[in-house]
């Protein structure tokens, strides 16, 4: 792609992009690139490509004065988004200047807002990272979120829904420019991240986020999981929590162990998928589009059980005809709809 192109963030829900300080004083550019990247990284790992963990002792860092070319000390991922020693190889421009809301007394970007986005490239920037980078958009765009706090849960409980801590945030519609197009193959793609860059382990344990990769992912679409009432939380029992938490306001939110929240601790697909203090769950889901999705994680839980836990949230579930992988998201993104359902 020889010139910029303009994007447009539809903000369908609120937005946020916090800056260091944790607040959404402005439409930040870091908060937008921390989750582009993050989506890119589980794009790549999709593809069979290796991308490390940004935050991980085992990250990619360039030493200009070792032998290897960059490509050789750095993961596909970090060498579009950058990392120690190497910069970032294009910036996001802003521009248009969004309105701001105040929710509960915190400040998100409004919803309802067309917000223009350029990126800018500031080295090189191959036709293969173009393709991977607008994927990524339309994976965020038609299955995925923008932004942070988007692990927020719904609630369906009068009176409870509009509080921030319960709102939908991130549900963006993207929109391109028409000249902006892909001209590499599903294949090439894979070919590209596949091969010539530094090698890792993707292995997944508690403390790392190999698990967000396409080969993981899954997705529903129109429909969603929240909380109904006090007694019941469709969303609780997809994770295996309690879904009953009168016991728990009556504790005064007191947790002992966090395992205490799992109708069985011993269970180790609740323990991956509900998370913990510092380890995020792996479940989101919107009201508005309604979305579902969420990560498997191959040697605890498998796509059978997430759609079995699926189907007691939801009695009508058809799985054949709802539930859609990573694979068939990738097959989906290169269709000549681009993904769109």
């Amino acid at each position: 792609m020889e010139n910029p192109v303009n994007i447009t963030f539809r903000t369908l829900t609120p937005l946020w992009t916090g800056g260091v300080d944790q607040t959404c004083d402005r439409l930040h550019e870091t908060g937008l690139i921390g989750s582009l990247r993050w989506w890119y990284e589980a794009m790549v790992r999709g593809l069979g490509g290796y991308a490390c963990d940004p935050t991980s002792e085992d990250r990619c860092e360039y030493a200009p004065r070792k032998p290897d070319p960059p490509e050789k000390q750095l993961c596909a991922a970090c060498y579009l988004f950058g990392c120690t020693g190497w910069g970032r190889k294009f910036r996001l421009q802003v521009l248009s200047t969004p309105e701001l809301v105040a929710i509960d007394n915190i400040e998100v970007i409004k919803d309802g807002q067309a917000i223009g986005i350029q990126p800018i490239p500031l080295r090189p920037i191959s036709e293969e990272e173009w393709c991977l980078l607008q994927l990524t958009l339309r994976l965020i765009d038609e299955y995925g979120a923008m932004g942070g706090k988007t692990i927020f849960k719904p609630s369906d409980e009068l009176g409870r829904g509009d509080q921030f801590h319960h709102r939908d945030l991130g549900s963006v519609e993207i929109e391109f420019a028409q000249e902006w197009s892909c001209a590499k193959s599903l294949d090439e793609l894979r070919n590209f991240v596949q091969k010539g860059w530094r090698k890792g382990k993707h292995k997944i344990d508690e403390h790392d986020c190999f698990w967000a990769s396409l080969t993981n992912f899954w997705c529903v679409k129109g429909r969603y999981l929240a909380r109904q009432n006090v007694q019941q939380s469709s969303f609780n029992l997809v994770l295996g929590r309690k879904q009953d938490k009168s016991e728990k306001e009556r504790q005064g939110r007191r947790i002992i162990r966090w395992s205490d929240l799992l109708e069985n601790r011993d269970d180790a697909v609740s323990q991956w998928l509900a998370g913990r203090q510092q380890e995020s769950k792996k479940v989101f889901s919107f009201k508005n589009p309604a979305r579902t999705f969420g990560f498997i994680n191959s040697g605890v839980v498998s796509f059978e059980e997430i759609k079995e836990r699926l189907k007691k949230a939801w009695p009508d579930f058809n799985a054949q005809a709802e539930f859609l992988t990573g694979e068939q998201v990738l097959k989906a993104l290169f269709s000549p709809e681009g993904g769109k359902q």
